[in-house]
């Protein structure tokens, strides 16, 4: 394994886990103040979309890597 195919199954495998947080986090309800801002549960949805894409791009891009 390369340190190219070390980075990408790291950084894949943090995104994932951060999108699933997120995912519980909306279906949960968990309430989330930013000093005096509460965020809303649908930046959540929009963050869990945001990370598994990004997780998703970094597992192909190492799944072409072992080809």
């Amino acid at each position: 394994m390369t340190q190219t195919d070390r980075y990408l199954t790291i950084s894949a495998t943090a995104f994932a886990v951060v999108a699933i947080a997120h995912v519980v986090r909306a279906i949960e309800q968990w309430t989330i103040v930013i000093g005096p801002w509460p965020v809303p549960i649908a930046l959540s949805w929009i963050a869990a979309v945001a990370t598994a894409g990004l997780s998703g791009w970094a597992f192909s891009l190492l799944g072409g890597r072992q080809r």
